[in-house]
């Protein structure tokens, strides 16, 4: 996939967020090279796998300005990176335990001259402040994954949906939405998912999934 397709799906770009994403994979290439972030055969699918993978949010969801947004076990910097692209006015902590991935997403913020952008090494369970979302994409199952970040998560929000997590996953789901639900006493209006193939035709997107916890609803 070449970044065009990204631009059609998402016609409203400006010239400076189209420059943004076609900038992105000449960023990883270069910083693949030192640091392993992203497999090697997954970088020729680069902009199916990651970045258009990590915009489906905003399919789901316009970050309104002045939003802040956690993305937890951020990696390289996924779905944070292209989300802070789409939304520069809203604000990104990007967090992940492993610094030399933090290291990577420090330097394409700066290359990219994202102001909107933070990146920290540690744990979700170490943060002191709260967000209106909490993003991940595959960093555990649903229940340990809501149990780290759900005293993350403000209650005053700024859209017409609830704060809450939005977490990219794949596959079956039943048990963890059950788990889920269970443990954290969530009516059905509280969680559940969508099928991100409702909004990209290729192939890659047709088991992949954005579940949705709100905090109140």
């Amino acid at each position: 996939m070449v970044v065009e397709k990204i631009i059609a799906y998402f016609p409203h770009l400006t010239a400076l967020q189209q420059a943004q994403l076609r900038a992105l994979a000449s960023l990883y290439e270069t910083w693949n090279s030192r640091i392993n972030v992203i497999s090697r055969k997954d970088m020729e699918h680069f902009y199916e796998r990651h970045v258009l993978h990590s915009l489906s949010v905003a399919k789901f969801i316009r970050f309104n300005p002045g939003t802040c947004i956690l993305d937890v076990g951020s990696g390289g910097g996924f779905p944070g990176i292209p989300l802070a692209i789409l939304f520069p006015e809203s604000h990104f902590t990007l967090l992940d335990s492993i610094g030399k991935k933090i290291k990577v997403v420090q330097a394409v913020a700066e290359a990219l001259q994202l102001k909107n952008v933070e990146a920290f090494q540690g744990r979700a369970e170490q943060l002191t402040t709260t967000f209106e979302f909490v993003l991940s994409r595959a960093v555990a199952d649903l229940p340990t994954f809501t149990a780290w970040v759900w005293d993350k998560i403000r209650t005053e929000g700024k859209h017409s949906l609830p704060n809450g997590i939005i977490s990219l996953k794949g596959g079956k789901l039943d048990e963890e939405l059950a788990a889920t639900r269970k443990k954290f006493h969530l009516a059905a209006s509280q969680i559940y998912e969508l099928s991100i193939s409702q909004w990209f035709s290729e192939d890659f997107f047709a088991t992949k999934k954005i579940v949705y916890i709100a905090k109140q609803g």
